[in-house]
């Protein structure tokens, strides 16, 4: 068992699936030691890889340039495209577009769904690298094609446990709700998440065990949830105390989010999962309250409707009214939730450092991310009617 383990984390055994996929590294590029990688951070380019636990020394062939990449070579096109996309529907642009879409042209039901397992299963991935401070693969001879993130820790991986919650939650909330064959939605659902799954390797992001925990993790939290989903749903909805909990959880998780002695990205990503999370939530909460739900009525399932011009012109409208509301609301209370912590605690907006301390970064993010999920199940509906797009 331990040797299976120390296989499927071998940095060797990702370098072999990338090159089976046609990418290869080349000689020339910046040199990594196995023993003491060099870790990108985005947020300050100088600063040495204090969260892989290792101390920056001279690279192998005595290069000191901290920001050149490894350089590679693509010899299958279609595959690093193919992994590359895979990887996007992981990030962020994923979930600020399919999230919100799935509200404003699909069914709110299917959008509060996938929020509430989403927010979970990221938090309970963002913390547990953090606890379990496992490094990334090293690079060589491992290729690396993405920097924001390699200056976190990589166990598990949180892209294979959102792809496994997203595209299973959606499967099994619409397998009563709407007319599909079941069979056909179960392949979808397995091929996505599998593509985000593989894309982690081809990246060279994450080992074949993160990747593996990082699904088995997601998949058991929604077979323990599963049979509780109806019940939180109605009580998300009903309870007068449920925007209470949806704001003052959230945003005590995001506070006392387990500390490093240096600065990490993780905290943020988590504040801002948990952030719309907790806006989306307390924005269901008022349209139920208001009798505005925005969905489907009729006996279920329901048959999908064939697509139409009409339709389709109707949808884009809403995707760029939607959006540009977001952008809007993002810009608007972030700059505006930043100028006043920074004034209260008497600090510059500019200064980067103080921008990272715990007390400003959380109820900045926060705060507007909580306004962009409430945007998001509220406002944005509003605008709707209000332009006749609804």
């Amino acid at each position: 068992m331990i040797k299976t383990t120390r296989r499927l984390q071998d940095s060797g055994l990702v370098a072999s699936f990338q090159n089976s996929c046609g990418l290869f590294a080349i000689d020339g590029g910046e040199r990594i030691s196995r023993t003491d990688p060099y870790r990108y951070n985005k947020t300050n380019h100088n600063a040495a890889p204090e969260n892989t636990g290792y101390k920056y020394q001279e690279c192998f062939n005595g290069c000191k340039n901290r920001n050149s990449r490894p350089k590679y070579v693509v010899k299958n096109y279609f595959l690093y495209y193919l992994f590359r996309v895979g990887a996007a529907l992981g990030q962020e642009v994923f979930y600020i577009s399919f999230l919100p879409c799935t509200h404003w042209n699909l069914d709110p039901f299917l959008c509060r769904r996938l929020v509430n397992m989403w927010a979970v299963v990221m938090y309970i991935g963002q913390v547990s690298k953090d606890v379990l401070k496992w490094p990334r693969p090293y690079s060589p001879p491992v290729v690396k094609l993405e920097t924001r993130v390699d200056a976190e820790y990589g166990m598990p991986s949180t892209h294979a446990m959102a792809a496994t919650s997203i595209f299973f939650t959606l499967l099994l909330s619409t397998k009563d709700r709407y007319q599909y064959p079941f069979e056909l939605g179960l392949m979808a659902a397995s091929l996505l998440s599998t593509l985000v799954c593989l894309s982690r390797l081809y990246t060279g992001m994450h080992t074949v065990l993160d990747v593996v925990c990082g699904a088995l993790i997601s998949a058991v939290l929604m077979t323990v949830t599963f049979p509780l989903w109806d019940t939180f749903d109605h009580l998300q909805l009903t309870s007068p105390l449920s925007p209470i909990v949806a704001v003052v959880l959230p945003f005590l998780l995001s506070y006392f989010y387990p500390r490093l002695d240096h600065y990490s990205t993780t905290r943020g990503d988590t504040t801002i999962i948990l952030g719309a999370g907790a806006g989306c939530s307390v924005g269901y909460w008022a349209n139920y309250q208001l009798g505005e739900t925005y969905e489907p009525e009729g006996g279920f399932p329901i048959p999908i409707p064939a697509p139409t011009l009409d339709m389709a012109v109707y949808s884009f409208a809403r995707f760029l009214v939607g959006i540009l509301s977001l952008v809007i609301t993002r810009q608007v209370v972030k700059s505006l939730s930043l100028r006043v912590l920074c004034f209260w605690l008497k600090v510059s907006t500019k200064d980067a450092e103080a921008r990272q301390r715990v007390e400003i970064e959380v109820p900045s993010k926060f705060v507007t991310y909580f306004a962009i999920g409430f945007t998001n199940t509220v406002l944005v509906h509003k605008a709707f009617i209000f332009l006749g797009l609804f």
